[in-house]
């Protein structure tokens, strides 16, 4: 039997696949979107700003608000959920994670010091700022995903959406950048397989 066979974790990653239907009627547990979003948070980030927020759209009036913003694609009215990720375009500000650090000992203020002068230097810089939204709430959402899929849930992650109207129909600051939705639920259809190149053409041992 193959190490990804064995390990459970590489099993969820190898089974993750996008479903673009979903039954209708299922409604997702409560405690089941808290987990999945507790994975999310979980994840890696640039000096632990965290630089994402989740907009949840579980309604059917806002279902439906979604739907026009998305392209018209039906998944997003027949998933659970749609979770709309932003980036933190002024993750900076998050730095105050740092002086809970120093508080409970764990960090020297110093270094803290030192941490906060280099994170809003670099945030002088508006590009960086959107490339720093962008690379890291694509960690969170990837947590999502994989999370859903150990519980039994499907996904799919979408970019085919309006950020402008999306923004403006459901209220998010100027502060936060979206990125992607990502609907949740239960197949109706199972995903279509999808190839992926060897490793062979993927991987570069050393220099090109």
């Amino acid at each position: 039997m193959s190490i990804s066979k064995k390990n459970e974790t590489l099993s969820v990653i190898s089974e993750r696949h996008a479903v673009k239907s979903y039954v209708k009627e299922f409604k997702l547990p409560e405690e089941d979107l808290e987990a999945i979003l507790t994975a999310a948070i979980e994840a890696p980030s640039a000096w632990n700003l965290q630089h994402w927020k989740f907009l949840v759209i579980d309604s059917e009036a806002d279902k439906q608000k979604l739907l026009p913003i998305a392209y018209n694609q039906g998944q997003v009215v027949e998933s659970s959920v749609t979770i709309a990720i932003l980036g933190d375009l002024e993750a900076n500000r998050n730095a105050v994670i740092y002086d809970q650090a120093v508080e409970a000992g764990t960090l020297p203020a110093e270094i803290r010091d030192a941490l906060v002068g280099q994170i809003n230097g670099a945030y002088q810089n508006p590009q960086v700022a959107r490339d720093a939204a962008i690379l890291n709430s694509a960690f969170a959402a990837q947590n999502i995903m994989l999370a859903a899929k150990s519980l039994g849930y499907d996904t799919c992650a979408m970019g085919g959406f309006i950020p402008a109207q999306l923004i403006e129909q459901f209220n998010i600051p100027a502060r936060y950048l979206p990125t992607m939705l990502i609907t949740v639920g239960k197949a109706q259809v199972p995903a279509r397989p999808s190839g992926r190149f060897p490793l062979s053409e993927v991987v570069v041992k050393g220099s090109f």
